[in-house]
């Protein structure tokens, strides 16, 4: 009888190793970014970020394949260090983001080229238009906080071409697409 108990404890345990926790990103304590990065003519780089976004994130280390994000970014907090590029950024010829205040992304799928890195699949709508990307993924790293939390990190990239969102102002040969840069910390719920 002893050994059954063992047996039903150890398939509880293994079974409960297997199920994914549930991570919210830690935008309040600025522990997560969105970047931006655009040739300017060809003769520098336009750096910039979005202030204000928010998500939850799925994730095992045991099985990756089932992890999964979804992220709603306020694309009216575009920040670029400059009022009237921003301004620019911000308007028809770009985000037009009072027609276009909020851009998504979900994921449909993680697979796993590494231990530490991978391609998340997933749809993103931005400026009304909704297209697969694959972002590449880099585990930063998990475990327990200082404040008694559990936390799991990472970064990723990926590139846009403007014109495949709809984006009607053309910067040139150079500047045809945006790369982003994505470093997303989550506390464990």
């Amino acid at each position: 009888m002893k050994s059954f108990f063992a047996v039903i404890i150890a398939s509880f345990l293994s079974v409960s190793q297997v199920i994914a926790a549930d991570y919210a990103i830690d935008t309040k304590g600025a522990h997560a970014s969105i970047n931006f990065e655009i040739p300017h003519l060809g003769y520098s780089i336009l750096v910039g970020r979005f202030d204000k976004f928010d998500g939850s994130f799925s994730y095992d280390a045991a099985s990756p394949e089932n992890a999964s994000i979804s992220v709603t970014i306020d694309t009216t907090s575009l920040n670029s260090n400059h009022a009237e590029r921003d301004k620019h950024l911000k308007g028809k010829d770009f985000l037009y983001v009072t027609e276009y205040p909020e851009a998504t992304f979900k994921s449909t799928r993680y697979t796993a080229t590494s231990d530490t890195e991978g391609e998340l699949a997933g749809t993103l709508t931005l400026r009304g238009v909704t297209k697969d990307i694959v972002i590449d993924v880099v585990k930063v790293g998990e475990g327990k906080d200082p404040w008694g939390g559990y936390r799991a990190g990472f970064s990723g990239s990926t590139s846009l071409k403007l014109t495949d969102f709809g984006i009607p102002t053309n910067l040139g040969p150079a500047s045809q697409e945006v790369s982003l840069s994505l470093h997303i910390e989550g506390i464990r719920q």
